[in-house]
């Protein structure tokens, strides 16, 4: 398993500040709760690493967010 840290890494590489990506505030399972652009690069945040999306108050988990292709 990766670390935090290389996962922002390997996140930022493939997803750079502007690119669409849909999140889920919850679990992600069913429906996204909303789509946006990456606004800021991802970051380590405590035990985890968080990106922050256009339209969404606060970071958004890595593991519930998904590149729109």
């Amino acid at each position: 398993r990766r670390s935090p840290a290389e996962e922002a890494a390997a996140f930022n590489a493939r997803a750079p500040v502007g690119t669409r990506v849909r999140y889920w505030r919850g679990v992600r399972q069913g429906p996204p709760s909303g789509e946006g652009t990456v606004r800021h690069p991802a970051t380590v945040m405590s035990d985890h690493a968080s990106v922050w999306i256009t339209g969404c108050v606060g970071s958004i988990s890595l593991s519930h967010v998904e590149v729109v292709s």
